[in-house]
């Protein structure tokens, strides 16, 4: 019982050393049987090491914990290097998933994140600490995160567009 209360407060994984976890939402549906409503739990869930790594998974279970279980075995699978510069990020990017959109634009030292309750933690985990977002289309969770990551694998450094091209950038 003590490993599954742990879970839902952001902390650090067994195994993994420096991942942390972050509950960014948990679904409850119900389906009605003969007896009344079976309720079933989702759960969407983001980790990282903020310093570069992070992940987004999904997890589908009858109890919280499991889906919570679940969706952090899942978010490992989908682990993603982002190229950072500093404390924020390189250039402007688009990430798109369905009909969300995300701007992500470099800010100054000392801005921090700004951005929406369910985008920040994504950032924040990826180890960006001074980001300005702006969100467009729809705003549902999921596809918001999806298009954050989009965003965020997106991201190149001057000397992979450098090496790419075969030219000298300045």
């Amino acid at each position: 019982m003590a490993q599954q209360e742990r879970l839902y407060s952001s902390g650090t994984l067994d195994g993994e050393g420096a991942l942390e976890d972050s509950v960014i939402q948990i679904y409850r549906s119900a389906k009605v049987v003969k007896g009344g409503r079976r309720f079933s739990f989702s759960a969407l869930v983001v980790i990282g090491d903020r310093s570069g790594k992070v992940g987004l998974g999904y997890g589908k279970a009858n109890e919280v914990p499991v889906a919570v279980n679940k969706g952090i075995a899942d978010a490992k699978k989908n682990l993603i290097q982002v190229n950072l510069k500093g404390r924020t990020i390189p250039h402007r990017v688009i990430g798109r998933c369905g009909a969300s959109k995300v701007i992500l634009l470099p800010a100054a030292e000392g801005t921090g994140v700004i951005a929406g309750k369910k985008l920040s933690p994504l950032l924040q985990l990826a180890g960006i600490h001074d980001v300005l977002t702006k969100a467009y289309g729809s705003t549902s969770p999921k596809n918001l995160l999806k298009a954050g990551l989009d965003g965020l694998k997106r991201l190149r450094t001057a000397q992979s567009v450098q090496a790419l091209r075969g030219v000298e950038i300045t």
